[in-house]
Parts: structure tokens; sequence; C-alpha cells
């Protein structure tokens, strides 16, 4: 046998193990959409830090800048791999990856469980379970799409990403009942045990079609278009995408990290985790309504009306101070709203992602878009710490959020489909706000 046969039955062999389901039933795929979900509620316990670092004691000696820095390697280590962990979906398949991510993220919360130093919750927290997620997050998404035809692209994506944002529900409710009646680190070791068993348990139901989704087919415009990795960053998009991306990410994260310190240093409310909880609705809700409504009337003008309204919303938040507006039921309902823009980020691009440069290399290509997330979450979260702690305000920080919303916002106004797809957008149907008329 010739070295390419061998290769080539290697990849056919690889790519068995994770079609193993029981014939093309379809139905199967709703199995891999829930399977996804359950991977993403668990991976979403990223947002109850929030809650975690304000239970952080003073003994341990942490400014607000180190409070926030386990949170933002977090999000590097998230996206900055996804461009190596998407790659090594596409070809090892999504059990594997996923099952790598679940050990990884487990362990990573349970070494830091076991210090109380900075370090160990960078590395443990931070890099581990970053990275950890960044595997598993790769394989969830891309594999579902594949279930179901191109028009159910947005809703598809967003149930399973809605998975990570409704995480919040129980996360940080979770955290702070835990946390309150064992301590931070038997909270850590016992949330760290549960998630590495779960993740690889629901890793094994990840499997891949046994025949193309209509958007696969030869035939189908879409597969004469696809973009490679090394194609997509050649293409004046990419970037545009890559940097909207980047602030509109930024944006919501910063809040996300600080805001049970928000609503007590502006409004003096002690129910973080009750506004953490509000803002995981909206995050998990928003994630599968825009998938939905993109859908229908396009992913940019739905991005536009998120931009525009997330801009406004951080504008109230920054004025919610005092006895008329620093109210509980503000803070409620501006956490929810902002909640449910940032959220819309997760379905959305993912969705453009595969609209303007196709499935085959859908992971790898997701993953170069994906590290504006980890980008603009680690720079906007740590500005806010380190503003916070020279100036005692949080008003430089909701200034810079605004103005990179806003100019996301007039950045997408020109964003349109690469030349070599426009054509394929057509005859797929997706409307004239996807091809920048």
């Amino acid at each position: 046998m010739s070295n390419s046969h061998r290769i080539h039955a290697g990849k056919s062999e690889a790519f068995e193990k994770d079609t193993d389901q029981p014939g093309n039933d379809r139905h199967y795929g709703r199995q891999v959409v829930l399977a996804g979900v359950g991977i993403n509620l668990a991976l979403g316990f990223l947002y109850a830090w929030s809650v975690i670092s304000k239970k952080i004691p003073d003994s341990w000696q942490w400014s607000e800048a180190d409070r926030v820095l386990p949170y933002s390697i977090a999000c590097l280590g998230i996206s900055l791999p996804m461009v190596f962990t998407g790659w090594f979906q596409d070809k090892c398949g999504p059990r594997m990856a996923a099952t790598i991510g679940g050990i990884l993220a487990g362990s990573g919360i349970i070494l830091a469980s076991l210090t109380q130093s900075l370090a160990g919750y960078a590395l443990g927290f931070g890099a581990l379970f970053g990275v950890g997620t960044s595997f598993a997050y790769a394989a969830v998404t891309p594999t579902a799409v594949k279930w179901f035809s191109p028009a159910k692209t947005g809703v598809v994506t967003g149930i399973v990403v809605g998975g990570y944002g409704l995480a919040t529900l129980y996360a940080a409710p979770l955290a702070e009942l835990l946390i309150n009646a064992h301590g931070i680190s038997n909270t850590l070791l016992a949330v760290g045990i549960v998630f590495f068993l779960g993740i690889v348990g629901f890793s094994q139901l990840l499997v891949l079609p046994k025949t193309p989704s209509r958007s696969e087919k030869k035939g189908n415009p879409d597969s004469c278009d696809d973009f490679s990795p090394r194609e997509i960053v050649r293409t004046w998009q990419f970037y545009v995408i890559w940097f909207a991306y980047a602030c509109a990410s930024g944006a919501g994260l910063m809040v996300i990290s600080k805001l049970a310190i928000i609503a007590d240093f502006q409004a003096g409310l002690k129910l973080g985790f009750v506004l953490v909880a509000c803002l995981g609705l909206g995050n998990g809700g928003g994630r599968i309504l825009t998938g939905a409504i993109s859908d229908r009337i396009g992913r940019k003008a739905t991005l536009l009306i998120c931009f525009a309204t997330q801009a406004c919303l951080i504008f109230l938040l920054s004025k919610s101070k005092g006895p008329e507006y620093g109210t509980l039921p503000v803070f409620m309902a501006l956490s929810t709203l902002i909640g449910m823009n940032y959220g819309a980020n997760l379905s959305l691009y993912p969705s453009i992602t595969k609209d303007y440069y196709g499935l085959k290399n859908f992971g790898a290509n997701f993953g170069l878009i994906h590290s504006a997330w980890g980008v603009g979450g680690f720079a906007l979260s740590f500005l806010a710490g380190y503003t916070f702690d020279m100036m005692h305000s949080f008003i430089l920080a909701y200034k810079c959020a605004i103005v990179l919303l806003l100019f996301a916002f007039v950045l997408t106004v020109f964003i349109k489909a690469p030349g070599r797809r426009e054509q394929s957008m057509i005859a797929r149907g997706l409307g004239k706000t996807e091809r920048g008329d």
C-alpha cells in the first residue's frame, strides 16, 4: 500500500470513529444538539467568576486587577488556541476534541481549588480551563450544524451556544450558595470533578452524519466556494469581522466580569449573583432569539441592531446610580438586556463565518475569527479592573466600550460577502442584507 493510500485510510478510520450513529437519521442531530448544550452549560461556569472573585477574602491580598486576571487569561485561553482546536476537531473529529476539552477544563478547576495564589488561579481557572473550553467549544457547533440545512444555521447555532450563556442561570446562584456554605476551595473542587465527568460523558455523543448535509453535498453552491484558513485572511472582510467581534464581545465581557462589583459600587446592591443570573438569562436567550431572527432578516441587520442597542444600554448602566436609578429592578433589566446583546455575538459570528466562508473548514476558520472574543474580553475586562484601581471609577471603561461599539457599527455597515461567495448566498436566498446591498 502506498503512503498516500495509508494516509487516506487513516483519515477514513478517524472519520468513522465519529460517525458510528445508527444510519443517518436526521433525528439523531437533535441528540447532538442536546449534547452540545450540555457541554456548553458546563463550560459556561466561566460566567460565575464575577461572583467568585467578589468572594475572595482580603486575606488573599488580591487587588481588583488581580481579581480579574484569571478570568482575562481564561478568555485568551479559550479564543487564541481555537485556531488550532478548530483545525484539530476538523481533522480528528469532535468526540476526541471535546473529550480532551473536558479533561483539561475539569482539571483546571480542580487545580485552582488546591491553591490560594494568583499564579495557581491564573494557571488552573485561567489557562487550563480556558484551553479546555477551547477544545470542547470548537467541537460542538460545527458538529451540530452539519446535521441541518443551511436555512437553519442561525437557530441551530443559537440553541447550541445558548447553553453557554444560560449556564449563568445556575452557575452564579450555585456558586453563591456553595461558597457561602463550604468556601471557595471546596466549591471549586466539587465543580471541577462534576464537570470533568460530565463534559467527557457528553462528548461521546458528538458524532457526524455519515452522509453530507445539504450544505456539503457536491453541486450545492456552498461546496465549490469553501475558504481555507489561509484564504480567509486574504479577504478584507475577515479583518472587519474580527475587529467588530472584538469590540462587541469585549464590551459584554467587561460588564460580565465586574457586574457584581459595579452593582455594589454604584448602587450599594449586594445581590450580585441575582444580576449575574439575569445577565445569563439574557445571554442564553439572546443567542437563540437573534440566531432565529438573523435567519429571517440577515446577519448584518441583526448585528447593527445589537451594536446600537448595546451602546445605549452601557450608557444607561453608567448613569444607574443613587436611589432613583440605582435600584434592583433597573439593574436586573439592564443586566438582562446587556446579556442578550452580548449573547447575540456568539450566535451571529459563527453563522456569518459559515455564510461567508463555507462549512468545510468551519472549525479552523471560526477559530481565527473567535480569537477576537478573547482579545476583546481580555483588553476591556482588564481595563475595567485597572482603571478602577487607579481612578476608583468605571467611567473610562464605559466610555471606551461605547466608542468601540459605535465603531463596530460603522464598520459593519460596509461588510458584504467575499466576491466568490456572493452568488452562492443569493442562490441560497440569504437576502439583501448579507450581500451588502
